[in-house]
């Protein structure tokens, strides 16, 4: 069934905008908690980011929950993935993040956990979508729901994110910029480096409502990178502004990307004997991560772009691993969905293991040169295009040229009128002319 409100990650857009106003919220909350608390009650957690705009969704929020009968239990500033890990361990119904990720501060989304720390199956959404329709109602005095805040949300994280690590080791020695993009990881990031004994600088962590992302984080790695070669560090760690997604700076402050850092913590795993099945990128994934993980022996498989699916895979294999190029990694083997600060962690106890720099982890895997086109379209249907036998033709013509080693891949944008033509290969200016070359083609039959 085509969806309504939701899109691949909660509800998400412009404040005061569409959907993303206090009215629909608090009726949001009100259809999750008829929805989510199955009529039984409970309670459900609200963590948010730094954005300005959250508090004005958290008090719409609270609102529409406790007029469905369900107890609120609010966490204030929390990384995502902090409130899938709370949800689980507080039995809660569920969890509701108030966050757009890596977007600017004008945006914001809500996006929601189930009991379990997973993501909502489609299912349940589509039955909150289906109660958003009816008319709001309210339970009796009696019943409504109570809200109280969790004091002690931020040290139940930073102890959980400690614990994906062994517990005696310790990270004396290493010297770590880590940039929390001024968002919900600004109070906890730092704190967890230091514990386990790192020398720490934080840049990023001076949240005022408007400045989430901006300039700063895995979106704009340029600062981190900066700092990292003005202080020597040993590595960079780039979270974005509701630590989902993490990318790192090596000691040269050049930036490690999202597959390099899959690459690393699945090499890591198969030596310790602790990687099950294969591997989980994305149709963005790049080559170059999917060579080197099969002369390791590990299996790599591809899904649609985005972490919902890799998770979906991974649930249904029983697989550990998972990752897409933006920094999204998920550590099912940890946690229950992809972990900014958890990932990072990670790297840095390989680091500890082999006493290697992370320049020198990362030099099993050789990236291939990717060019992305943006192809505007005026009113033609992106699937028509792509289907079109000049465009099906000039497809395969490049992938013949390149053979075995490069990849074309032809998408719709999923927000705007584009269609996005990739070409990867070994030879820099071979993909760019063959990318330029699908993208004219495009053009002339969509003109």
């Amino acid at each position: 069934m085509k969806r309504k409100y939701f899109g691949t990650d909660g509800v998400r857009g412009t404040v005061g905008e569409g959907h993303i106003n206090p009215e629909f919220v608090l009726k949001l909350g009100w259809a999750a908690g008829r929805v989510l608390g199955g009529g039984e009650g409970g309670k459900i957690l609200i963590g948010k980011d730094t954005r300005i705009s959250g508090y004005m969704f958290e008090a719409a929020l609270e609102a529409g929950l406790s007029a469905a009968g369900m107890d609120v239990r609010m966490l204030g500033p929390m990384p995502t993935p902090g409130i899938a890990y709370l949800t689980r361990t507080l039995h809660a119904k569920a969890g509701i993040v108030i966050s757009a990720s890596h977007n600017p501060h004008p945006d914001n989304g809500i996006k929601f956990f189930a009991g379990d720390g997973s993501k909502l199956p489609d299912a349940v959404e589509l039955a909150i979508e289906a109660e958003l329709d009816r008319p709001m109602s309210c339970v009796s005095s009696a019943q409504l729901g109570k809200a109280k805040r969790v004091e002690d949300a931020r040290g139940r994280y930073i102890e959980f994110c400690k614990s994906t690590i062994p517990s005696r080791m310790t990270f004396a020695g290493i010297k770590v910029v880590v940039d929390c993009a001024n968002g919900a990881t600004y109070h906890i990031a730092p704190d967890v480096l230091e514990e386990l004994g790192a020398t720490v600088t934080a840049i990023g962590d001076q949240p005022d409502g408007l400045n989430i992302n901006e300039g700063v984080g895995s979106t704009h790695p340029e600062a981190l990178q900066a700092s990292v070669r003005e202080l020597g560090a040993d590595v960079g760690i780039g979270l974005d502004g509701d630590g989902d997604r993490v990318l790192l700076v090596d000691e040269d402050g050049e930036l490690v990307d999202g597959d390099e850092i899959l690459y690393i913590i699945a090499r890591s795993r198969l030596a310790g004997g602790g990687l099950t099945g294969a591997v989980v990128g994305t149709l963005m994934s790049n080559l170059g991560l999917e060579q080197a993980l099969g002369a390791l022996g590990i299996g790599f498989e591809r899904t649609q772009v985005g972490d919902r699916y890799i998770l979906e895979r991974l649930a249904a294999q029983g697989w550990d691993l998972g990752g897409e190029p933006s920094g999204h990694i998920i550590c099912r083997d940890r946690t229950t969905t992809g972990d900014g600060i958890v990932s990072a962690l990670q790297v840095l106890a390989e680091m500890h293991v082999t006493g290697k720099t992370l320049k020198q982890l990362r030099q099993g895997m050789t990236k291939f040169p990717q060019q992305l086109v943006n192809v505007r379209l005026s009113g033609a249907v992106p699937g028509d295009i792509m289907a079109a036998d000049g465009v099906c033709a000039a497809v395969a013509q490049v992938e013949a040229e390149l053979g075995a080693n490069g990849r074309v891949l032809l998408r719709p944008s999923g927000t705007e009128p584009l269609i996005r033509v990739m070409v990867e290969g070994r030879e820099s200016g071979q993909v760019d002319q063959l990318a330029n070359r699908i993208a004219d083609v495009v053009r002339q039959v969509s003109a």
